[in-house]
């Protein structure tokens, strides 16, 4: 545990049963975490590998936990949701969770790096991002996500269409 609650920022994806393991992911982080912010989840082709379009998003919540704690958290529920580690990266996925953003933490050791590379070579991640909290500063670029996301590439980044689905957990 850790003193004054921290803003903790989460990728979410999956391509394989979407639907029904981003809402078990929600409503685990919401047993575990408390009211969640969820950006709008969107639609986009698999990168690095050919297979079915994956459901992401990004989650925020405040927590005093650890990021270790937090880590921990996101490991078992990649194991609830049977996500085999074997293989390539970049495979189908049941539930892929990534600790994006842990306050204006900058944390690099081996198996945890915050913030998050993603952020800034992903459309899917920092779109969402974007949208969900638009003034939040990156804490070593120090644009906010709004101006990252404005200066992003998005030509040659593959298509994101937006999907209505309700996630149980989210506190707005």
């Amino acid at each position: 545990m850790t003193g004054s609650p921290v803003e903790v920022y989460l990728s979410a994806g999956s391509n394989v049963e979407p639907e029904r393991w981003l809402a078990m992911a929600c409503r685990e982080l919401a047993a575990s975490f408390g009211p969640l912010r969820c950006s709008p989840v969107y639609r986009n082709p698999a990168v690095g590998f050919q297979g079915d379009d994956f459901l992401n998003l990004v989650i925020a919540f405040p927590t005093t936990q650890s990021p270790d704690a937090v880590s921990e958290v996101l490991e078992q529920l990649h194991d609830r949701a049977g996500r085999r580690r074997s293989g390539s990266s970049f495979s189908p996925r049941t539930l892929d969770l990534d600790l994006l953003l842990y306050g204006d933490q900058v944390i690099e050791r081996p198996g945890l790096h915050v913030p998050r590379a993603d952020i800034l070579k992903y459309a899917f991640v920092l779109g969402p991002l974007a949208e969900l909290d638009p003034g939040l500063r990156h804490p070593v670029d120090g644009r906010t996500m709004r101006e990252l996301w404005a200066a992003f590439d998005r030509a040659s980044a593959p298509p994101m269409t937006r999907v209505a689905l309700r996630l149980p957990g989210a506190g707005d």
